[in-house]
């Protein structure tokens, strides 16, 4: 028996990354997941993007953790996209009871460096994209009268601001401030909302060259090695990142029996970061 055995979640960005890990946390549980991803790349960021493969090789792993995965090709900066993904899932599932705005992206530069189109696309995607997700689930979730969980991806950033992100530190701070507006809105039905806030993830988004350079300005080419003693110095503890299955774990946490009572709650999963720096 697994902890979300009969449960449906709601995903985006599942093709791989953080996305990916939620989902095979989830599934391992016992949930079956409603989950859409771009599989493509924003014009704004330094890495690549996922690819329709990524999001079969996530439906593959999902199946072999004994869930079941409805994955389609969607944009979140699109409502009607997102809603038609979802309503589609709701068919295929009945129902749904956890619902993770994880997509989003990261880029940057001095703030006064920063092209309107580029900012714009940061906020469409961190901030619009998770509104579009939750404006899309909220009814169903409420309309089932079972209550729900609904978990934001916050970062460190969603708390504090940093040097050349303040457009990403913009979106993940409104992410913050509609978490907490709708647990006010949905505690009388019994669904909880929360966030979970990481320090830098090893995934596509903190290695490239972009976030590389940031952290060894010194170096015209820095590598994964090269940044690895500055990573580490911005923790507490002495590792460079966290991994995504750290981010997943606080996410189970929250979406079963013993979170029942956690809401509006920004969770940290920082190995310190906010506390040194």
């Amino acid at each position: 028996m697994g902890q979300l055995d009969g449960k449906v979640a709601f995903i985006t960005g599942v093709a791989r990354g953080q996305g990916r890990s939620h989902a095979l946390a989830l599934a391992r549980e016992g949930a079956d997941i409603i989950g859409l991803d771009l599989c493509g790349k924003p014009s704004t960021t330094a890495y690549a993007g996922a690819t329709r493969e990524d999001l079969e090789e996530t439906a593959r792993m999902v199946k072999e953790a004994g869930g079941q995965l409805h994955a389609e090709v969607a944009d979140t900066r699109d409502y009607d996209q997102v809603k038609a993904v979802f309503d589609r899932g709701i068919d295929r599932f009945g129902r749904v009871d956890i619902v993770i705005p994880n997509a989003g992206i990261c880029s940057g530069a001095k703030t006064w460096e920063i092209s309107p189109q580029d900012w714009r696309e940061m906020i469409d995607i961190n901030l619009n994209g998770v509104f579009h997700t939750v404006k899309a689930a909220a009814p169903t979730l409420i309309s089932q009268g079972d209550g729900g969980s609904i978990v934001f991806i916050g970062s460190t950033e969603a708390l504090k601001g940093a040097e050349n992100i303040s457009s990403y530190a913009a979106s993940k701070h409104g992410v913050t401030g509609l978490m907490t507006s709708l647990a006010r809105e949905l505690g009388q039905y019994r669904i909880r909302v929360n966030s979970v806030n990481p320090t830098c993830v090893d995934t596509h988004m903190i290695n490239n060259d972009f976030v590389y350079g940031l952290f060894r300005p010194d170096l015209d080419k820095p590598t994964r090695e090269d940044v690895i003693e500055t990573f580490s110095g911005t923790h507490l503890l002495p590792v460079p990142w966290i991994e995504p299955r750290d981010v997943s774990s606080a996410i189970l946490y929250l979406v079963t029996e013993p979170g029942r009572y956690i809401t509006a709650t920004s969770m940290v999963i920082d190995a310190g970061f906010i506390v040194k720096s």
